[in-house]
């Protein structure tokens, strides 16, 4: 068993909740929420959802306190930043640099999903891609999500909220399958799927089989980089083609914490 962080500013369940279903057996997920600005354990408050908000819970320190709570060292072997939005919100460089901070001081790896997807679709020759998010997501974090890639290097062919319920637990896999194959532009190589807290990794195989091209999604290629960054053989299946490319091992690895130890 390999024991992965979340550490996200989000209410709603994203990775927690999909990853053991790529995974089962195989890992543990501890959740690390950050907490909303003034809150209290009395009065929790409600998470930001503006790029306001979010830009200010992307701070180190936030990111330190988060990952505190997970207990000392060894107690995760990986860190994933669960918030699509909030890369968008602060760009590629500053996120790059947010987690390469968390990753020195907790020397573990770490990686956020829109980083993430920056490097999946590098891996996979993507040059053209279309962005879906949740119907959460306002015109403005749509165009945040389609400056984030174009300053990546990609063409954005469109970037749009799917016309879904805006309830997180109400949205089917079979609704997703249908909204995107009819959305989906001829010109785009491939779909991401934004939004940690759209939760489509049900849908990923079969909408890749619509569509005929590969589609990604927040929760599944965070995770996808994590096991890459901890060299974790596993045979993830149904989840999109994805897992069939490996991810690249840039960089020096941190030592295995104590935990990964005693499992070997």
């Amino acid at each position: 068993m390999w024991s992965l962080g979340v550490i996200t500013p989000h209410a709603a369940a994203g990775s927690e909740a999909e990853w053991p279903l790529m995974v089962p057996r195989q890992i543990v997920t501890r959740i690390a929420r950050i907490p909303a600005p003034g809150a209290t354990a009395a009065a929790p408050g409600t998470p930001p959802t503006s790029p306001a908000g979010l830009r200010t819970l992307a701070d180190p320190a936030a990111m330190n306190d988060a990952a505190a709570s997970f207990g000392g060292p060894g107690s995760v072997d990986a860190i994933g930043l669960a918030s699509t939005s909030m890369g968008y919100v602060i760009g590629g460089a500053a996120e790059s640099a947010l987690l390469q901070k968390l990753s020195l001081r907790c020397n573990v790896p770490v990686d956020g999903a829109s980083a993430a997807a920056v490097t999946a679709l590098r891996v996979m020759d993507i040059e053209r891609v279309e962005l879906v998010h949740p119907p959460w997501f306002d015109d403005e974090m749509n165009e945040l999500g389609n400056r984030y890639f174009q300053n990546e290097g990609f063409n954005v062919i469109a970037s749009m909220s799917a016309a879904l319920p805006s309830d997180p637990q109400r949205i089917e896999a079979d609704e997703v399958i249908t909204w995107i194959s009819h959305h989906v532009n001829d010109d785009a190589q491939a779909v991401f799927i934004g939004g940690n807290g759209f939760r489509v990794a049900t849908a990923i195989e079969r909408l890749e089989h619509h569509v005929g091209r590969p589609v990604l999604a927040s929760n599944q290629v965070l995770l996808w980089s994590l096991l890459g960054k901890l060299r974790v053989r596993s045979e993830v299946c149904g989840y999109g083609s994805l897992f069939q490319q490996s991810p690249p091992s840039t960089g020096t690895q941190p030592r295995p914490s104590d935990a990964a130890r005693r499992r070997t």
